[in-house]
């Protein structure tokens, strides 16, 4: 059987046009790694449903291969098989946003990107698990329970698109998207040792996704390497008539992300260290470690680092500015009542006796709030506030980015509370961020390599460029990323 341990875009696509293997061969060797890890041996449980239709669709690829072998290099993600975390629609599969609640939930429609990417040649392989309603980090949902992590059992894979981001750890897939509205694609990138990239409000379309707050919501692009993470997401962006902020913002995109993947793109750069994102305790130490030969490394290939001064407490950004929660209630509500949903406002999903009980609580705190209320509008005052502040670093500092770990401490054990995640300064300020793989922690009995620590990167709006060239810059220049050893759960 094929080997797709670690298989890039590049090599699918040489080893097609070589007649080394078959989209068909790939999809299959894909599904019996799902097969034989998530749901068997080591239960990753990422995958809520295996598409159907895949290996139709795979052979259908080949046999399009048969009759133009150029059809591999008009289509950029020509037969890739895709993870696609399950709160995007998707018109052959029910999606659930991992809820008892929305178990068969058919739109019969593609959400806005997940059709973008079917037309760039991606073959859905299946539907990941998700923290449920994707609102917090741990990853349980109701209609799959706990996603575990690859690289350690005992932990979370991180969320809450973690199970986009165990399942590509595992390698189930070739590329995959998530939902970002706090930390959700960078936080299981930061804890399975991959690429993330949240871009700028308004790049990429949410329509057709369940949401959370389409204040903070955008979809994003996670693989192995930062190269397929940007063919990925290179073609998520573009204008939709449905989302009227991505056709105000289209004047801003990039006609081509994938020229920024520059080998020598940390020249020159100066880049800002958020200290006050880095713990001081025992419990940071790993963290910390893993960071400080992120910065040497950056520094060795002409980066030049500036200290920030100002500090941040990431609490404070999640508790008192983020409108994650105050919005939650209105646009969930308004969604289940405009697909004439069963359970159709938060009262009938408390009382529903499905949810799991941690989503429950997020359910009833947010039950109690207003997005009319004074409240809101003061946490809405404060979030511009924020956003004039950290645009101000930048112009004082004279930095193209800022760097610091996605999170201070290790991705959480299963059971506990994910904690001091830094993910919150790009989203509530709607800011682009790239997290890309920043070593592992020192092995133990239940990590056999570690577990992994990410690097994240912060940029102004609509420097996705310049993200993308420090991130496959770092990314040449370290090599951190390592896959898994599966089996040792057993």
């Amino acid at each position: 059987m094929y080997n797709v341990e670690e298989l890039t875009i590049e090599k699918f696509h040489n080893d097609l046009k070589e007649g080394l293997t078959t989209c068909k061969e790939v999809m299959e060797a894909y599904i019996d790694r799902i097969n034989t890890y998530d749901k068997q041996n080591d239960k990753i449980n990422a995958i809520i449903l295996i598409n159907k239709d895949a290996i139709k669709e795979a052979e259908d690829c080949d046999k399009k291969i048969r009759e133009d072998k150029s059809i591999i290099d008009r289509l950029p993600l020509f037969g890739c098989p895709l993870l696609v975390k399950d709160n995007f629609e998707t018109y052959d599969m029910p999606t659930t946003a991992g809820s008892k609640t929305l178990e068969g939930f058919m739109t019969h429609k593609d959400a806005f990107v997940v059709d973008k990417l079917r037309s760039a040649g991606a073959i859905i392989i299946a539907k990941t698990n998700l923290h449920e309603f994707a609102v917090w980090g741990e990853n349980v949902s109701s209609i799959l329970g706990q996603t575990y992590n690859p690289y350690d059992h005992t932990r979370s894979s991180g969320g809450s698109s973690g199970g986009t981001g165990a399942g590509l750890a595992a390698n189930f897939g070739l590329i995959g998207i998530g939902t970002d509205t706090i930390n959700s694609v960078r936080s299981p990138s930061s804890a399975n040792s991959l690429c993330g990239i949240r871009p700028t409000i308004g790049l990429v379309s949410r329509m057709g996704i369940v949401p959370y707050s389409l204040t903070q919501d955008t979809a994003g692009a996670l693989a192995r390497t930062v190269t397929d993470a940007v063919k990925t997401f290179n073609m998520m962006v573009g204008a939709d008539p449905e989302d009227q902020v991505t056709v105000d913002s289209a004047k801003y995109a990039k006609d081509d992300y994938r020229k920024f993947l520059k080998a020598t793109g940390l020249k020159g750069k100066k880049i800002g260290i958020l200290r006050s994102f880095m713990g001081t305790k025992d419990v940071h130490k790993e963290v910390n470690r893993c960071m400080e030969d992120c910065f040497m490394i950056l520094k060795d290939n002409g980066v030049t680092l500036i200290d920030i001064e100002e500090k941040y407490d990431i609490g404070h950004l999640v508790n008192d500015i983020s409108l994650h929660l105050w919005d939650f209630k209105y646009e969930l509500e308004k969604y289940l009542k405009e697909h004439n949903c069963k359970y159709q406002t938060f009262d009938e999903l408390i009382n529903s006796g499905l949810c799991t009980p941690d989503i429950i609580v997020n359910l009833e705190d947010a039950n109690k709030i207003d997005i009319h209320s004074d409240a809101y509008k003061e946490r809405a005052k404060k979030r511009l506030s924020l956003i004039e502040e950290v645009k101000a670093l930048y112009k004082k500092y004279s930095i193209d980015a800022i760097v610091y770990p996605h999170q201070q401490q290790l991705v959480c054990k299963v059971g506990k509370t994910q904690a001091e995640r830094n993910g919150a300064i790009g989203s509530v300020t709607g800011f682009p961020a790239i997290v890309v793989p920043g070593g592992f922690s020192t092995p133990d009995e239940n990590a056999p390599i570690g577990v992994p620590v990410g690097l994240e990167i912060l940029g102004l709006p609509f420097t996705e460029d310049i993200l993308i060239e420090i991130a496959y810059g770092f990314e040449q220049a370290s090599k951190k990323r390592k896959k898994p050893i599966l089996g040792h759960n057993n």
